[in-house]
């Protein structure tokens, strides 16, 4: 487990992090690739969404082998959203904006992805 202060200067942390389990799971060079970019987002997302860069609150990053997988949590302490009602970032009338497209891209790079905890906590699953 990795608790992080929600400072945005942290979210470098999670590239040492990835390439720890990499090594520790022997992913190859697209799912190392995948879990950056996913877990570098969902890490943002909990700072500067969830926590609103409260230096006094935690994101915890939590990692485990399942059944064929590598699941990876992120906790944040705000107050979760309604991850149903966030526009879609490929609609035509927002394909220009700037920002929007964090959750969907984890969507596309992991193998699973659920919210639990009203929002709070993102689970992440990548096939080994």
């Amino acid at each position: 487990m990795l608790t992080l202060s929600s400072d945005p200067n942290n979210i470098n942390q999670v590239e040492q992090l990835v390439n720890q389990l990499a090594s520790r799971y022997h992913l190859d060079q697209e799912k190392h690739d995948n879990l950056l970019i996913s877990l570098t987002e969902a890490v943002s997302n909990a700072i500067i969404h969830g926590n609103k860069q409260d230096r006094s609150k935690t994101v915890s990053i939590r990692f485990a082998q399942v059944t064929g997988a590598l699941s990876i949590r992120v906790s944040d302490q705000g107050g979760g959203f309604n991850y149903k009602n966030l526009p879609d970032p490929t609609c035509p009338e927002r394909i220009c904006e700037c920002g929007g497209r964090g959750v969907f891209l984890m969507n596309q790079l992991c193998d699973k992805m659920r919210y639990i905890n009203g929002g709070s906590t993102v689970e992440m699953q990548f096939r080994l």
